[in-house]
């Protein structure tokens, strides 16, 4: 198991393999009668922020994402590159107001070498100086929005544009009319929408919004869509494409099946069916079309462990959120040890460690960090909400793309 978050800190970050400051710890812990252990304790223990919400509209996704880095530390001891992990965990919420204080506690009061998780593109922009500042590496694993110096930035999931300019062209293609565009009015929703109408207008496609417009609903107070859903069954839309997530996308999806749209084909990025919110959602998701990075029956040996350990520990088929923040953990496995090897294992070090990792082998399937946006270079799946034995699974159809740079 991963080592819980301990009082005993550094004095500053540094070389932690440096005997004189071993010593001087060691030295400091005797007097004050404290036993060693913890981070700066001499036991080269590496302190690991992870911030997620864990609270709030995208809870579900905040959840996932801890579990997913916690089942990596469960399946190699508590380790990561030979070392102990003293993990923090701060709640993000729905954005800065809770992200900037968790995030300040963990980098200032704890003292984190590495951060990573983050759910929400407008957290992520709040957090992202903090980090600058400490210079510390950030391994986020959502969604991330565009960042100019990508020097100590890196990314397990995907740019936030990217999963609906992947499925632009297949919908341009398989949908014989107009297609209406609505999101969340938030930065994550802007992204994630825009990502589709920028290309699905590029390929050719029209949307069916009042000029040509995406429909936004008001973010996070919108809990009754169907005014909107009514809205869109009086356009001329053969299809409806949207993003939307955690509890929004619960509400949204259970009224899409209730709604004069419901029989409008679906599609949206795979965070509407993720996780446990199929479930939740139950007949109302079947047949939904979806985009995304991963589906969890993806054939391949990394997937298959990735499964099998996760379904060991949970009643629910792992998710997006939880494959990307376990390769965040697998990624600090590596650079972690390749750093040691190296000599101290330090931030900088391990920043410089993780440029150097080339192809990753993960439950996606193989990828690498590319060298221009630190985000991976990686296929996307077109998948659909079938029958999958007795449960409805996010069922993998056919490779769309492949994006990153």
């Amino acid at each position: 198991m991963y080592v819980n978050p301990s009082i005993s800190r550094r004095p500053a970050r540094g070389r932690l393999h440096a005997a004189g400051a071993v010593s001087l710890v060691l030295a400091l812990a005797a007097a004050a009668g404290c036993s060693s252990g913890g981070s700066g304790s001499g036991d080269d223990t590496i302190k690991v922020g992870l911030l997620a919400s864990l609270s709030g509209t995208y809870e579900a996704v905040g959840v996932d994402q801890r579990k997913g880095f916690e089942l990596y530390l469960d399946t190699h001891d508590g380790k990561l590159g030979g070392h102990k992990i003293d993990l923090s965990v701060g709640d993000e919420g729905d954005g800065p107001p809770t992200a900037v204080p968790a995030a300040t506690k963990m980098i200032k009061k704890d003292r984190v070498d590495v951060l990573t998780g983050i759910v929400a593109n407008g957290s992520y922009k709040a957090v992202l100086p903090l980090v600058e500042q400490a210079k510390i590496p950030l391994v986020s694993s959502n969604g991330r929005p565009p960042v100019k110096d990508v020097s100590n930035v890196w990314h397990t999931s995907f740019l936030s544009k990217e999963p609906g300019t992947a499925i632009a062209k297949h919908i341009e293609e398989k949908v014989d009319g107009p297609v209406y565009a609505i999101g969340p009015d938030y930065q994550g929703g802007y992204d994630q929408v825009g990502g589709f109408t920028d290309e699905f207008k590029k390929v050719g496609g029209k949307l069916a919004n009042p000029k040509g417009k995406t429909t936004w609903t008001p973010f996070p107070k919108t809990t009754n869509f169907t005014p909107y859903l009514n809205n869109i069954a009086k356009t001329d839309a053969k299809a409806v494409y949207c993003f939307y997530a955690g509890k929004a996308a619960l509400d949204f999806v259970k009224q899409y099946a209730q709604s004069d749209a419901a029989d409008l084909p679906l599609y949206s990025t795979g965070f509407l069916t993720e996780g446990g919110l199929l479930a939740a959602m139950g007949p109302a998701a079947k047949d939904i079309y979806s985009v995304l990075n991963y589906a969890a029956d993806l054939d391949n040996d990394a997937n298959r462990k990735f499964v099998a350990d996760w379904t060991a520990k949970h009643d629910t088929p792992p998710s997006e959120y939880a494959m990307a923040s376990y390769d965040a953990a697998a990624v600090l496995d590596k650079a972690i040890a390749d750093a040691d090897k190296k000599g101290d294992v330090t931030p900088e070090s391990i920043n410089k460690a993780i440029d150097g990792l080339g192809q990753i082998d993960s439950p996606r399937g193989t990828w690498e960090f590319g060298a221009k946006s630190h985000s991976p270079v990686q296929k996307w799946y077109l998948r659909q909400v079938r029958r999958d034995g007795k449960q409805l699974a996010n069922v993998m159809m056919q490779d769309l793309t492949t994006l990153g740079s």
